[in-house]
């Protein structure tokens, strides 16, 4: 079992039945991160230059042949931030940060072996956030990303591929805090089901001897089996 499979119990996640209210009965401190606001940006990069490095296998015979890439981590790095607040609106601010996405590039050598290279893709973002105001607690900018690309062509003249890029960027304003918050007290954990593949189960499920009627289907009977059709 598990919280989402045949475990009937309200002290687990899940749907609310009746007054939210019955249960509770302490409040509770939890570290969190509080998100103060966020922001997603997804658009298409053309000629996005990924210069590979770590080859899988080592030594690849070049040149080499795109196949995929793809962000190997939904955590970006902000690399670089800078935020201005703006006069005419209050506890907003314009948050330029530049976000290094970790790829992951898949590609066949001159000799067909199949081989993966690290490449690192970085975007410039210019938004408008809501940014809290000073405080012993500091605000982070964070970035949750993907990035995949289907297409691209290897230059041999300095051993790039280039690429067009499909990435989703998603800004968030954040602290580190302790939130006081209505607890139905601590969640009951189910017994974990264990995963078996019942290879035998059809078999199984045979009737040991066969079943329903021993006729051919016409009314005869076992006397008359010469003149079933």
């Amino acid at each position: 079992m598990s919280f989402f499979s045949n475990f009937q119990t309200d002290k687990c996640p899940g749907p609310i039945n009746g007054n939210p209210i019955n249960g509770l009965n302490e409040k509770v401190c939890v570290q969190a991160q509080r998100v103060f606001d966020a922001c997603i940006k997804q658009g298409q990069s053309e000629g996005i230059v990924l210069n590979i490095t770590d080859p899988v296998p080592a030594n690849p015979t070049y040149p080499l042949t795109f196949i995929s890439a793809r962000s190997t981590s939904s955590i970006g790095n902000v690399a670089a931030f800078q935020i201005d607040r703006l006069p005419d609106r209050a506890n907003c601010a314009r948050v330029q940060v530049t976000v290094d996405i970790p790829v992951e590039v898949v590609y066949t050598d001159a000799n067909g072996t199949e081989g993966k290279a690290n490449a690192v893709v970085t975007v410039n973002e210019d938004v408008i956030l809501f940014v809290p105001q000073p405080s012993v607690m500091p605000y982070e900018v964070q970035a949750v990303v993907s990035a995949v690309s289907p297409e691209g062509t290897f230059n041999a003249s300095d051993n790039t591929f280039v690429v067009d890029m499909c990435i989703t960027v998603i800004l968030k304003i954040i602290i580190n805090v302790d939130l006081l918050l209505p607890s139905y007290g601590y969640c009951v954990i189910p017994p974990a089901q264990e995963y078996t593949q019942e290879v035998c189960a059809g078999f199984f499920e045979l009737p040991l001897y066969p079943q329903g009627n021993a006729n051919c289907g016409n009314g005869c009977n076992n006397n008359c089996n010469n003149n079933c059709k």
